[in-house]
């Protein structure tokens, strides 16, 4: 073929008239059968065009359907691809693709320098389709227009300022009527960080947009946008977040980034697809949280004082146990700023590193990579640090290395999954832990769980019904005597929030945390050492020897006015 001869004459024109006439002889809604002649005239296009591409030594791609990212996309201007139809459909940074009707055209190549220059990328050219490249140019219409696309956008500070009024559920439901697809997006991230909200929720329903955020760990409905709007609101939640615009039957992760002011707040974003379109989750993560001290965390005397003694010493474990979001990561960074001095050598390994601590080298595990726990933590070892931070324990072989540092001059942190800190032995033992090698290991171990408090503005006294007085009396007699705390159950008085504007009649504002410690002793070891030992023979053996638990804390931080009983039960029991 000659360089003049044009792809549309190589291509040609025929159609498969036996596919025609096959599904003329078939019974079927003349509807149905226009679309498969055309699906059938398509796929015929497709193999024209590979041969095509393969008759002029050129690689050949189908875009129908392709996950093409904004940045690949907004590579070429939209004037200049539909002018020369070409489409950029990768662009990984160290590499990028074209696709074009006619890759022999002159421009096409002049196209594919200026990219390679520009990028210091590999840059290839592919041939593709009319109605391929139709398919990819449709991308374009999903892209707001408003704001040079780039990798690493962020939603201003000056983009929040505009809606730092918004603090009720019934102004944000307001804000958003009306709003633009972009203001949609900066309302709603602007109304979370007001209301302290740690997530964001967005779920396509039927026949509207149903938005909720968690604030204080409870998920709350907050409002509902028009199911008109999904199409253009996912896009943009996309495009900001660096995902692939035109995917929506699988999962994808990214993130975007909100300045406010000397803070940056990291957002994660998380989408699977559903029934009716696709899940977002926005996740807020805020640098302030970093800044947590101990004496902030809530523990009250006798466990302040423990815990204080306990990261003093030189070696050994600590170990916070409770579900996904009870505040272990909060507790284990509130001891590692502790710790920071210019003196010590602090390194984490976590999955992922969701706060960046200045002065502290972090480390992510990447499974993709064989980068495990156990692996990166022996890696670190070679590094001598002082301290280390390990995200979880959650398999022998990352708890025989955590143990042999916590031996070997190491202090060393780290979480593990139980329902409180008696359950976390029994649960080294379980993964095949030596008594022998856990027993000097273990420094102390902390339970927890976080609970709401109430909001002050609407605070008042309540009284509690027979059973639930009942039960609280039962749990605050079996306090140890040895734990110091004397508590007169004939007068005891309890608060709740009876809800206002200000915390949009919730009751609560902010959350505290409820703690047990189990520190080791000569009756700890003594258990571990005999191989025998039950969740709940460990329970008796800390309280006996003065551990206050979980929910006796919380009733007694009740008894303070901070929370209410019925929020200590529902986290601790």
């Amino acid at each position: 073929m000659s360089d003049t001869q044009s792809i549309e004459d190589l291509i040609g024109k025929k159609t498969s008239e036996q596919g025609a006439k096959k599904l003329a002889s078939e019974r079927m809604p003349a509807e149905k059968f226009a679309e498969r002649i055309s699906d059938i005239r398509i796929k015929e296009k497709e193999v024209e065009t590979a041969r095509a591409a393969a008759a002029i030594n050129i690689p050949y791609t189908d875009l129908s359907g392709f996950p093409i990212s904004p940045e690949a996309i907004s590579s070429i201007p939209r004037d200049q691809a539909t002018k020369s139809k070409v489409v950029c459909f990768v662009n990984t940074g160290t590499e990028i693709r074209v696709g074009a009707i006619d890759p022999s055209l002159p421009e096409i190549e002049e196209i594919r320098y200026q990219l390679a220059e520009r990028t210091h990328a590999n840059a290839a050219v592919y041939m593709v389709s009319e109605h391929s490249f139709e398919s990819a140019l449709r991308i374009y219409d999903t892209l707001p227009s408003i704001r040079q696309i780039t990798k690493g956008v962020t939603i201003s500070e000056e983009d929040i300022k505009r809606f730092t009024d918004i603090h009720s559920f019934d102004r944000l439901q307001a804000a958003l009527a009306g709003a633009s697809v972009t203001d949609i997006v900066v309302i709603l991230v602007a109304a979370a960080l007001n209301t302290r909200s740690s997530d964001i929720h967005v779920e396509a329903e039927e026949k509207t947009i149903a938005v909720r955020f968690r604030i204080d760990g409870i998920l709350t409905k907050v409002a509902a946008i028009p199911g008109a709007e999904w199409v253009r609101m996912i896009s943009r939640v996309k495009l900001i977040s660096g995902l692939k615009i035109n995917v929506t039957d699988q999962p994808q992760d990214g993130r975007f980034t909100i300045s406010l002011g000397k803070e940056k707040i990291e957002v994660r974003v998380s989408t699977i697809p559903t029934a009716y379109g696709e899940s977002v989750v926005m996740r807020l993560l805020r640098s302030s949280a970093t800044g947590i001290k101990l004496e902030s965390l809530g523990m009250r005397a006798p466990y302040d004082e423990i815990l204080k003694a306990q990261i003093q010493r030189p070696n050994g474990m600590i170990i916070t146990t409770g579900h996904t979001g009870s505040g272990k990561t909060t507790t284990l960074y509130a001891i590692l700023l502790t710790l920071n001095t210019p003196d010590v050598k602090i390194i984490t390994l976590e999955d992922p590193v969701e706060y960046k601590l200045e002065g502290i080298a972090q480390s992510q595990i990447d499974h993709t990579k064989d980068y495990t726990f156990a692996k990166g933590l022996r890696s670190i070892l070679r590094q001598d640090p002082d301290v280390i931070m390990v995200g979880e324990i959650r398999d022998l072989e990352t708890a025989e290395t955590a143990i042999q540092a916590a031996l070997t001059g190491h202090l060393l942190l780290s979480t593990i999954h139980t329902n409180d800190a008696a359950g976390a032995i029994p649960r080294f033992m379980s993964m095949g832990v030596k008594p022998f090698l856990l027993a000097p290991a273990l420094n102390c171990v902390i339970g927890q769980r976080l609970c709401r408090t109430i909001h002050d503005k609407c605070k008042e006294e309540t009284k509690l019904d027979d059973e639930t007085l009942a039960r609280v009396k039962k749990t605050l007699a079996d306090i140890s005597p040895k734990s110091g705390v004397k508590v007169d159950l004939d007068k005891i008085k309890f608060f709740h929030g009876k809800g206002c504007d200000e915390c949009n009649g919730i009751g609560y504002k902010g959350r505290i945390g409820i703690y047990e410690i189990l520190a080791m002793s000569q009756d700890i070891e003594k258990v571990i050492l005999s191989g025998n030992v039950s969740e709940y023979q460990m329970r008796d053996i800390a309280k006996a020897a003065g551990m206050i638990t979980m929910a006796q804390d919380g009733i007694l931080k009740a008894l303070d006015g901070l929370t209410t009983v019925d929020e200590v039960y529902r986290v601790a029991e």
